[in-house]
């Protein structure tokens, strides 16, 4: 919402890009700003301060954030020809990668911060406004982020109904294509009561799911108050328990790190959510290893036996990139069996595009754009249909659905299955927060519509 004419309050709008753990960072950069009069606005000519959260995983990453800051700066020289100022930051894994770059190609930016320093964001800003040049801060601190943000989180979503929560940052694991450990830096997870006490505020404040956040989240090792190392699985049991708080869910994980304690909590405990996303990028056990993911074709597939075994309702999405370097017929075909064999709910697929630094970005075998191409729309055609399967088979069904919103249409409140899956119903705005039986009547592009079995909410 704008501020009001002759407020004095500041005007703060925050682009964000990318993963949901971005999301989150957003939501903390603006809590970190709170004290220093910021508050959020509709849009940039509204702001005296604009920050792009930005993300390095897509293509072009770098070029895109250019050509936003191209954007920005007609609207910071037209504020400032009304003697208004703005100050101009770009974060995230783009700013952590490329900062002297960003100050290089845009001397107009007045703040380049990575992803764990905006717990510093105040200071920074202070700097800015007294130095006549840009405020540079990309490094990785011994400290916590955490324990220098303040307690005022809000759930993200309207409604506060869904709510983001980072647990652990970082990665160990140099996957060839990827640059989270040279952005992120090396896997950290919060302590255990640091979690707890961020998953309290968000119910208090009307959150009833809270997604768990992490570049490896089910890596997360948590030290507790009763001295010991607390896994994901001993977490989420810890979540459960509080009262108000009905479903639970996290992202995203690797292979390596489902072990039985967690595979048993799926089993185990009724708020989390049988939807998980266990990324395997390639069928192929050649590629796998080019990759340096640390684990076999058929070890992804008898962790999926495990995990149905566990939770037979269990649905699965996962990641893919097609043409690594080196990728043959054979390599991609091998990846195309894997998902007839798995079957997936949902699932992200890329082509694969070099990331300096990366160990694959200079490797030979390069596969041709054109080849590429067709691996892809090969790939997500059959994984349209598998999602297209999964969703039909829940026509005639009743789910249990979280309302977190109003629908699109009059009369219209729209949620989540447990599946993940967008349910939207006619039904009354009462309802939001609550979850609510629906049938399941059809299956519609990217959503299924239903009707309440009866108006009555239930915990």
């Amino acid at each position: 919402m704008d501020a009001a004419p002759g407020d004095m309050r500041k005007g703060l709008h925050v682009i964000t890009w990318g993963c949901q753990m971005n999301v989150y960072d957003s939501a903390r950069m603006t809590d970190v700003l709170r004290p220093l009069g910021y508050r959020p606005v509709d849009t940039p000519d509204a702001a005296d301060m604009v920050i792009l959260n930005t993300c390095h995983i897509r293509d072009r990453a770098a070029e895109k954030v250019f050509s936003e800051l191209g954007r920005l700066r007609v609207v910071k020289d037209a504020r400032a020809t009304q003697g208004r100022r703005t100050v101009l930051a770009v974060a995230g894994c783009v700013a952590q990668a490329e900062g002297r770059e960003i100050l290089a190609r845009a001397p107009f930016v007045d703040i380049v911060l990575g992803p764990q320093t905006y717990h510093r964001l105040p200071e920074m800003v202070a700097r800015a406004s007294r130095a006549a040049g840009a405020v540079i801060d990309t490094d990785f601190p011994a400290e916590q982020k955490f324990d220098f943000l303040p307690d005022t989180q809000a759930p993200q979503t309207p409604g506060g109904v869904t709510s983001f929560l980072t647990i652990q940052e970082g990665c160990d694991k140099f996957c060839s294509f990827c640059v989270v450990p040279y952005t992120r830096g090396a896997e950290a997870s919060r302590p255990v009561a640091s979690v707890l006490a961020e998953a309290r505020r968000m119910v208090d404040a009307g959150a009833r799911e809270i997604t768990l956040l992490g570049q490896n989240v089910n890596a997360y090792h948590g030290a507790a108050p009763d001295g010991r190392v607390w896994g994901l699985a001993r977490l989420a049991e810890a979540l459960s328990a509080i009262p108000g708080l009905a479903r639970i869910r996290y992202t995203t994980s690797h292979p390596r790190d489902m072990d039985d304690a967690l595979i048993a909590a799926h089993r185990d405990l009724p708020a989390l959510m049988p939807f998980l996303h266990l990324p395997v990028q390639s069928g192929s056990d050649r590629i796998l290893d080019a990759m340096n993911r640390g684990h076999t074709a058929a070890q992804y597939l008898e962790l999926v036996h495990r995990l149905r075994e566990a939770r037979p309702d269990i649905a699965l999405s996962s990641d893919f990139i097609v043409g690594h370097p080196g990728e043959t017929d054979a390599d991609f075909e091998a990846t195309m069996q894997l998902i007839r064999d798995v079957g997936f709910a949902q699932a992200f697929s890329f082509k694969y595009s070099p990331r300096p630094g990366t160990p694959a970005a200079g490797a030979a075998l390069q596969v041709p754009e054109p080849v590429k191409d067709a691996r892809l729309q090969a790939l997500q055609a059959l994984l349209r249909t598998q999602q297209d399967a999964f969703n039909d088979a829940t026509v005639g069904r009743t789910l249990p659905v979280l309302f977190t919103g109003r629908g699109r249409k009059p009369g219209q409140i729209s949620g989540r299955s447990p599946y993940l899956q967008a349910v939207h119903v006619d039904g009354p705005d009462s309802l939001i927060g609550q979850i609510t039986d629906v049938e399941i009547a059809e299956r519609l592009t990217n959503s299924l519509s239903g009707t309440l079995v009866q108006e009555r909410a239930f915990a």
